[in-house]
């Protein structure tokens, strides 16, 4: 069990301090740009978006696949984008994303992320997303997300 608290602290020495302390230094929405660098757009359509990604380093685990963090960062981003191609004026917030992981992607394989708008009501919106192989089409992880759409108030 120490192990596992030493695992989730990382604050034991002064390694892990320096590194917090740079993190912590990082440009406000990092994260989301630490994700979304080097994404490219091969599809957009009303209610649709289709992007590709060749898996860099940054986004691996420590089993060298795409981590589950990055996948589910892309299914809230990308699906979040989609809404614009159905001329919503906002992207939202999130009230419930989930995934089904299904396979693993590796350092430098293309995977193409496809997200569809399957529902843009007044307040509630509903996007599947699936990151899947480029080249054989095989689904490595499938995301829904369904997102409020805050509606401005008339007072």
């Amino acid at each position: 069990m120490e192990k596992t608290k030493r695992y989730l602290e990382k604050h034991d020495d002064d390694d892990d301090r320096k590194v917090a302390s740079t993190i912590d230094a990082l440009p406000f929405r990092f994260y989301e740009n630490f994700v979304m660098t080097d994404i490219r757009v091969d599809l957009i359509e009303p209610g649709r978006i289709v992007c590709s990604l060749k898996v860099p380093a940054r986004l691996l685990n420590e089993n060298n696949s795409l981590h589950g963090g990055a996948s589910a960062s892309l299914v809230d981003c990308i699906g979040s984008v989609a809404l614009n191609t159905l001329g919503a004026n906002t992207t939202g917030v999130s009230l419930e994303i989930n995934l089904s992981y299904l396979d693993a992607a590796y350092l430098d394989e293309e995977i193409e992320i496809d997200a569809k708008v399957l529902r843009l009501g007044k307040t509630i919106a509903v996007i599947n997303v699936e990151l899947r192989r480029k080249g054989n089409g095989k689904i490595i992880a499938q995301g829904r997300h369904t997102k409020y759409l805050a509606i401005s108030s008339k007072l």
